[in-house]
């Protein structure tokens, strides 16, 4: 993502993240996003990351991280220990993707999940020019890429509905970070999402 994307990002990230809440951000990188919390909403918590590069980047950055493989689950941390799990442009990279929404929201009282749009009408011009797509949402080759599941929009509140999870908020950008309201699956090139568990 751009700067820009990345500031409107964290922004929106930030406007769902109470004052002086506890927060675990998953794939957490070299910890930018909790830096942005911590200094603007006085949050506390941990990132989680695998890569060891990444892990020494944000201890460098002062932030508390535990080097972790989210394939296998959070089971090291206890029900409710958060008040917010986010894990943000990450869940494309990985494989147990009902298990991780499941435990999100079994250790945070609510989740913020933000991924790229597969079906971005610029996405589904490529395809049909018989390419997979490249982008700043979508980066890489599709030899090269990190990312294992290529989901829409329309996918993501598919599979919340299937899990009972309450869609509490929703924030639809195109390429330019502009808000988009009118058929999001189409027209938004990124989503974030503040979910909760269903009260039903």
């Amino acid at each position: 993502m751009s700067t820009l994307d990345i500031r409107i990002d964290y922004d929106v990230i930030a406007s769902w993240v109470a004052e002086g809440a506890r927060v675990l951000d998953l794939g957490c990188g070299d910890g930018a996003l909790l830096r942005h919390l911590k200094d603007a909403r006085g949050a506390s918590g941990y990132g989680a990351e695998i890569d060891i590069e990444r892990v020494i980047a944000c201890m460098k950055n002062g932030i508390n991280v535990l080097q972790i493989d989210l394939e296998e689950g959070l089971y090291d941390f206890k029900d409710q220990s958060f008040d917010l799990v986010i894990i943000s442009n990450a869940l494309q990279a990985l494989h147990r993707t009902e298990k991780l929404l499941r435990e999100m929201l079994r250790v945070g009282r609510e989740a913020v999940v933000s991924f790229p749009n597969f079906a971005y009408w610029k996405h589904r011009v490529s395809i049909m020019d018989g390419h997979m797509p490249v982008s700043d949402r979508l980066p890489y080759q599709w030899y090269d890429t990190p990312n294992v599941r290529f989901f829409t929009i329309a996918d993501f509140e598919q599979l919340c509905d299937k899990l009972g999870i309450e869609v509490r908020e929703r924030l639809v950008l195109d390429d330019a970070g502009r808000p988009v309201t009118d058929e999001p699956n189409f027209l938004g090139s990124f989503a974030l999402y503040r979910l909760g568990r269903s009260a039903a």
